[in-house]
This record gives structure tokens, C-alpha cells and sequence, in this order.
């Protein structure tokens, strides 16, 4: 007769719900973190939370205190036609930059893939990006000058007469919205240039069998798998262009002229809101309108991610 076979214990369920230990790699990561948290804390959050305290308040700059005002700052808000003139004035040049920026940079993107992948190439595309925005604006500036500007030297050349880029108030915000352009389109295209790279070559191969045109596989193939990089792009786009600031304040104020000029045209938000805690002694209710701002900023990358499916792809 055999012996019988005793069989193992069985095992203890483990549960995932036992309390997380300090030991062991969860003490190391914390270690790695906490610079970075303390960066968080200091240069961040701490700021936000006192823009928000300064907010009801009728914070004076230059003597460093205030008054609790309670929501006068707020209702001011809302009686305040000239911060409302801002924002309209700021999503219509976000509305131009977004545009003229994604159109550009899919196409420049789309002609890498299929033209070529040189190394060359793509840091050309993004030296714009890696020159200060204050630069970028004075460069724009004297090429644009209406009287000196090489721009209106060459449209003189078939017998045009000067444009006036940054003293029209219908031109002022397409002009800045170009130079944004000029300097953003390069690193958008590489980031779409990217994510051209993860979709798979066999779906178009399989597309072309099919009979499919260059213009069908874009619509059908490239477009939908490049949804979560599209996404990117626009949240990226438009938090950017709603902060706009350096740009605007030294291209409009070059050459003895008025930041946001003329004629408030190019009042940015962003300008609006130094003009009123710097230049008129108003920070509480600076404070306020920035508050605005980061709310308006938070609601639309919300809205963006939202209806665009960010975290989904087509590949999966």
C-alpha cells in the first residue's frame, strides 16, 4: 500500500487592503519625491493660496498689506466691461494661434514622415522654440517696423504700400498671433511628428490595398490615432495662449509705443491683470481677475480632455 499524501496548507487570502509600509522602497520613494514636493508647496501652492486670500482683499503693493474686503473685488468683476474687453480680445488671438499653429504643424509633421526623418531637419524646426519669447518680439518688431522693417522694405519692392502691423488695431492681434506661430509650429510639429512615429506602417499599407488616397488615409488613419497627441497639443495650445504676456508687452510697446496698444487693442488678460497690479497699485483686485483667469483655464482644459477621449487611442 503507498502512504497517503498529505496535501499542502492552503494558503491565506492576501488582502490589498493592508495598510501601505514605510519600508523598504515606499521610504526611498518618498526621499525622491520630496524635493519636488516641497517646489510644489513653495512656489505653488502657497502662491495660489495667498492670490486668493489677496483677492478679497484691497492688497496695496507698496506698503505689503490690505484690507478684508470680502467680495467687492468680485462684484467689481462683474461690473468690469474693460476685463471682459480682455478676455475677447485674448481668446481671439488664442482662436488665431490655435489655427494657424495646429494647421501648420500637422502639415509640416505629416510632409517629415513621408519626405524624410533628418536629424538636421527637425533641429532647424525647433530653434524658433528655443529663443526667449522677448527676443522673438523685438526680432518681429524691427522686421515688421513700418517705416524701417525689412517686411515692408520687400513690400515696397512690388509697389505696396506699408502695413502697419503693430499700430492697426484689426492687424495688431493676427501680427501677434503670427509671431507666435513662427515660434511654437517647429516643437507642435515635433510633438506630432512623434506621434506619427507610433502609428503602425501596416495600416496604411493595408488602406493602399484597399484603394484608399493620401487625403482618406489622413481622414480615416492618421487623425483618429492621433487623438491623444492631438489632445496634448490643444491643451498645451491653449493654456499658453491665454497666458500670453511677454510677447504682446514688448512687441506693442517697442519703439516708444503703448503695451497693449493701440488703443487697447491687444489688452491681453494676462496684460490687463500686470497693468492693474503693478501699474495702478491694485493687487487685490488683480488678484481677482486672476482667479478668473485660472478658473476659465481649468474649465476648458477640462472641457479639451473631455470631449477630445485624451486617455483613449484607437490602437488599443
Amino acid at each position: 500500500m503507498t502512504a497517503a499524501v498529505e496535501a499542502p496548507p492552503a494558503r491565506r487570502p492576501q488582502s490589498w487592503l493592508k495598510p501601505v509600509s514605510l519600508h523598504g522602497g515606499w521610504r526611498s520613494a518618498i526621499w525622491f519625491l520630496l524635493p519636488a514636493l516641497i517646489g510644489f508647496v513653495a512656489f505653488y501652492l502657497y502662491p495660489a493660496l495667498r492670490g486668493v486670500y489677496i483677492s478679497f482683499t484691497d492688497w496695496n503693493l507698496i506698503a505689503n498689506r490690505g484690507d478684508w474686503v470680502g467680495t467687492d473685488n468680485y462684484e467689481r468683476l462683474l461690473d468690469d466691461r474693460q476685463v471682459w474687453e480682455s478676455l475677447k480680445i485674448t481668446f481671439r488671438y488664442t482662436i488665431i494661434n490655435i489655427v494657424s499653429q495646429t494647421i501648420l504643424a500637422v502639415a509640416i509633421a505629416v510632409l517629415m514622415d513621408r519626405l524624410t526623418k533628418s536629424v538636421l531637419i527637425r533641429g532647424i524646426l525647433l530653434f524658433p522654440w528655443l529663443i526667449p519669447n522677448v527676443i522673438v518680439a523685438l526680432l518681429w518688431v524691427w522686421m515688421l517696423d513700418g517705416n524701417l522693417g525689412v517686411v515692408n522694405e520687400f513690400l515696397g519692392w512690388f509697389g505696396m504700400e506699408p502695413v502697419r502691423f503693430f499700430t492697426d488695431t484689426d492687424k495688431v492681434i493676427p501680427t501677434l498671433a503670427g509671431i507666435n506661430t513662427w515660434r511654437h509650429m517647429g516643437y507642435t510639429a515635433l510633438l506630432i511628428f512623434a506621434g506619427l512615429q507610433t502609428i503602425p506602417k501596416s495600416l496604411y499599407e493595408a488602406a493602399a490595398l484597399d484603394g484608399a488616397s493620401e487625403g482618406q488615409m489622413f481622414k480615416d488613419v492618421t487623425i483618429p490615432l492621433l487623438r491623444p497627441i492631438l489632445a496634448l497639443v490643444l491643451v498645451i495650445t491653449v493654456v499658453g495662449s491665454l497666458q500670453v504676456f511677454d510677447t504682446v508687452f514688448v512687441a506693442t510697446g517697442g519703439f516708444g509705443g503703448q503695451p497693449g496698444g493701440p488703443a487697447n487693442a491687444s489688452r491681453v488678460i494676462y496684460l490687463y491683470i500686470y497693468q492693474y497690479a503693478f501699474d495702478f497699485n491694485q493687487l487685490g483686485y488683480a488678484a481677482t481677475v486672476s482667479v478668473l483667469l485660472v478658473v476659465i483655464l481649468l474649465a476648458i482644459t477640462f472641457l479639451q480632455l473631455k470631449l477630445l477621449r485624451a486617455g483613449e487611442s484607437d490602437l488599443a
